[in-house]
């Protein structure tokens, strides 16, 4: 758990460059958008005198859907540089707090 919290950051950094490279080599970014849709279907009920209806009824369901977003792919560049010059000083710092949680916690090494 403390090296799990140690390393947080560095894995979110590295979901970002992952994104980043797959927008740069797509062209274009995809994003999740959530709709919701009406789904008609046919529903049962029982009278008072125990005998069963059939009656159309409509469920509210939501969907994720994912589509396509322009991206200024300059700008893409750019923020993967940023991104990996980041990693690269998340790693060190991830590296340093590992052995402090191995030094704190030698049991679960």
């Amino acid at each position: 758990q403390c090296i799990n919290e140690g390393t947080r950051d560095l894995r979110v950094v590295n979901d970002l460059i992952t994104e980043t490279r797959g927008n740069i080599n797509r062209g274009y970014a995809l994003e999740t958008v959530q709709e919701v849709v009406t789904v008609r279907r046919d529903c049962t009920g029982r009278n008072d005198d125990g005998t069963e209806f059939t009656f159309r009824c409509d469920e509210v369901d939501t969907r994720d859907r994912t589509r396509p977003r322009a991206v200024d792919l300059n700008a893409e560049r750019s923020t993967l540089e940023s991104l990996l010059q980041r990693r690269d000083r998340l790693q060190t710092e991830a590296a340093a707090r590992a052995e402090q949680c191995r030094a704190l916690y030698p049991e679960t090494s």
